[in-house]
């Protein structure tokens, strides 16, 4: 903990990142020696001091938590500076074409600060009985009335453009656990080809955020999601591949789904090693209070 706090409070020569081409500026302020580091996000709604954990909102609003708790919790009563909402659930209730008209999901929660949206990867993988996937997408039935609907790379980035959070998620799968190498590399190699789909979708469409006029010159950033599993070779191709697609930032993600901590510390730290040191690293799915200062020691950006 002094070791977190030390990174947290010591100033340090600062050097801002900038990502082209999308809206997230970097800025590392401190390192400790494990690779704990202290850092900025730059975004159009506002800043992010990093090391941060990131409430989920799933449906537009953090459970259990009145918004004015939201905005005062956090750093020296600072509030949360990021949160997250659901791309899948937002698409089915109220729809994202309904929250694009009302400016974005920033106006339509009243949410003035950063966000971040996930991909609807990680819940339809969560649909297993409802779903399935080819190399287009994945057809899947609602959980709310059964109807049938089809995610796309392209429909993922279509729907998370619509939302216009700060920060958005390529479209990936998430495989089971335990499954095989075989499997797994399979899968990420699906990951792979919808990753860089979802990079040609938002270059082509970025600008049709529907905050572009509020904050002209703004945009939003595309991260890439790691997968590979519970295998560290593939955990290290996924890494490498998805940084010669030169993402604004990386997530782990296909981890804390039932493995063992010991082996989601291991898949965590060998992705690390490929990751660029310029760009925010997030790791997805973890929260717990010794996970945060656990995963932020070894210089994760993003719970």
């Amino acid at each position: 903990v002094s070791e977190i706090a030390t990174v947290l409070m010591t100033p340090g020569n600062e050097s801002v990142s900038k990502i082209n081409g999308m809206g997230l500026g970097f800025e590392i302020i401190s390192a400790s020696a494990s690779g704990g580091r202290r850092a900025a996000l730059h975004l159009p709604h506002g800043i992010v001091q990093t090391p941060v954990f990131m409430p989920v909102g799933t449906a537009a609003t953090v459970k259990t938590v009145q918004q004015e708790t939201l905005e005062h919790i956090g750093r020296s009563g600072a509030g949360a500076e990021i949160i997250l909402a659901n791309t899948y659930h937002l698409y089915l209730r109220p729809g994202h074409s309904l929250i694009r008209r009302a400016g974005g999901v920033h106006r339509f929660m009243s949410w003035p600060r950063p966000m971040l949206t996930d991909s609807g990867g990680f819940q339809v993988f969560s649909l297993a009985k409802l779903r399935k996937i080819t190399s287009d997408g994945v057809e899947f039935r609602s959980h709310l009335d059964g109807s049938k609907h089809f995610f796309s790379p392209e429909h993922s980035m279509e729907v998370q453009i619509a939302l216009g959070a700060d920060i958005m998620m390529a479209f990936d799968e998430c495989v089971e656990t335990p499954a095989t190498w075989e499997r797994t590399r399979d899968s990420m190699s699906l990951t792979h080809a919808w990753a860089a789909r979802s990079r040609a979708y938002f270059e082509a469409h970025k600008h049709e955020v529907p905050w572009t006029a509020d904050l002209p010159g703004k945009a939003q950033t595309l991260f890439g999601i790691v997968q590979g599993g519970m295998y560290a070779d593939l955990r290290r191709e996924s890494a490498e591949r998805l940084v010669e697609m030169d993402f604004g930032g990386y997530a782990i993600g296909g981890l804390a789904v039932g493995e063992p901590r010991e082996v989601t510390r291991e898949m965590i730290a060998r992705t690390l090693e490929i990751l660029p040191a310029d760009r925010p690293r997030y790791v997805m799915g973890v929260g717990y209070p010794d996970e945060i200062e656990e995963y932020a020691r070894m210089g994760v950006d993003m719970m």
